[in-house]
């Protein structure tokens, strides 16, 4: 007998505890939780974390689970102010398929719930690992997948599935047999939502950590006795099915992509690992901009302060849903805009967290060559490419390309190219010595009292 959407979501997460994760899983999960750090510690005194921290220190919740360079919390709060955190700067980890940004949402909860319930590291890391799977076989899909679809219809695929990896995430830790889990992700999917129109605000961080909270949140409610729908997963009307089916029959893809233009990918978890597209992020700003962002580094060298007459890039179409403000007025705008982030990347900048300030806003000679970029969207150009060409009022005309941005899985990023990207991250918060201590603790996760050295290291700040 085939078994339906939601049955084999459950069964997937259920058999956690008896899976078996070869040697590069493992290591996949472990890049992932070193990148969530950085990100996570980097962002500590970004503008989004000062209001979060302060509504949930205000609710004066007590538990085990460590708040990032701060006191602890219950893990649903603690996992809101990570996940938000990690997702602020917009420098973590990305789905390829279009699933969004996966570790904000599943290594907040898996390591809330881990710390809280004094859980081992190698469980914690299995809860990840599924939460993960979950979230991005349900958003995946590239162009004509959930995740996609959601995007060009205004909605952010984290915000959404991330529910659901966090739910799943949680579900392991907390050993929730198959008809809890079931109600779990019934609650996830019932509260999922998040707007594309929150970019370059701090609505978009938010998102992952409401996310992770609200993945806890369900899987708690479950546990608890709280019946949900069971039916919230399957496929609809996209089944074909010629019998118009009630509202209350009616699924999530059938509410969120009501003209049902989209194709979920099979939940075929024992045919491929999705971690292992994991994509790193190595520039600041929204992933419809990195590919346009490295083409233009490659060119600044040969600019050196002459003026640009006229940027002309070709980046794929999810570049102008995702990044197309043109005109970024706020330094969180910048991150979304492909224009602005080009701009930086002539100049010499980096492109990285310190580049997105005021003052940078205010630096004519970035701010002058944003309103002379063009984009033009191309059908079928793949989203990890980009093709720059520029030219300046001498009459040199200036060209280059991305075929594969940096940190895209046929590009990876090495352990080296991590560590520079954490050190960059972690150090101006919490020093040296405890970024190279933090860096090689996760990077070992599996070592039994890794999850409590973490913690210790980010008690506080510098």
């Amino acid at each position: 007998m085939r078994l339906g959407r939601n049955q084999l979501l459950v069964s997937y997460i259920a058999a956690t505890a008896t899976r078996k994760f070869p040697g590069e899983i493992i290591d996949a999960a472990k890049r992932a939780l070193v990148d969530f750090l950085g990100v996570a510690v980097g962002a500590y005194n970004d503008a989004p974390m000062r209001p979060v921290r302060a509504t949930v220190k205000r609710w004066s919740a007590t538990g085990s689970a460590r708040i990032f360079i701060g006191g602890q919390t219950t893990p649903a709060l603690a996992a809101l102010a990570n996940g938000t955190m990690a997702h602020a700067m917009d420098f973590d980890d990305t789905h390829p398929g279009g699933a969004g940004h996966p570790s904000a949402c599943c290594w907040s909860a898996a390591l809330a719930i881990a710390e809280h319930h004094d859980i081992d590291e190698r469980s914690a890391m299995a809860a990840f690992l599924t939460g993960y799977e979950v979230m991005c076989k349900l958003g995946g899909g590239y162009a004509t997948g959930v995740g996609r679809s959601l995007q060009r219809r205004g909605l952010h695929p984290t915000s959404i599935v991330g529910r659901m990896g966090a739910a799943a995430a949680t579900s392991v830790l907390m050993k929730l047999n198959e008809q809890q889990i079931g109600y779990a992700l019934g609650v996830a999917a019932t509260t999922a939502g998040g707007l594309v129109g929150s970019f370059g605000t701090h609505g978009k961080p938010f998102h992952a950590g409401k996310a992770a909270m609200d993945g806890i949140l369900a899987a708690q409610l479950a546990a608890d006795g709280f019946v949900a729908a069971t039916h919230l997963y399957e496929l609809g009307e996209l089944d074909k099915t010629p019998r118009k089916k009630a509202a209350h029959q009616a699924t999530l893809l059938d509410v969120f992509i009501q003209d049902h233009d989209v194709e979920p990918l099979p939940l075929d978890f024992d045919q491929s690992w999705e971690i292992l597209t994991n994509a790193f992020k190595p520039y600041a700003s929204c992933r419809a901009t990195q590919a346009s962002t490295q083409a233009a580094r490659t060119l600044a060298g040969k600019i050196a302060g002459r003026t640009i007459k006229r940027v002309h890039a070709k980046v794929h179409p999810n570049a102008l849903i995702t990044a197309g403000k043109l005109a970024p007025r706020t330094p969180l705008e910048g991150k979304f805009s492909v224009p602005f982030c080009i701009a930086l990347a002539l100049r010499g900048h980096a492109v990285v967290a310190t580049d997105f300030t005021d003052a940078k806003m205010h630096d004519a000679a970035v701010m002058d060559i944003v309103p002379v970029v063009e984009l033009e969207a191309v059908q079928g150009q793949p989203p990890h490419s980009a093709h720059l060409d520029v030219y300046l009022t001498d009459g040199e005309h200036l060209h280059a390309d991305t075929d594969i941005v940096i940190g895209h899985p046929d590009n990876p990023m090495s352990w080296d190219d991590l560590r520079v990207k954490f050190e960059g991250l972690a150090v101006p918060v919490i020093g040296a010595d405890k970024a190279k201590t933090l860096f090689d603790t996760a990077r070992s996760f599996e070592q039994p009292g890794s999850l409590p050295k973490i913690s210790a290291l980010l008690a506080g700040a510098r």
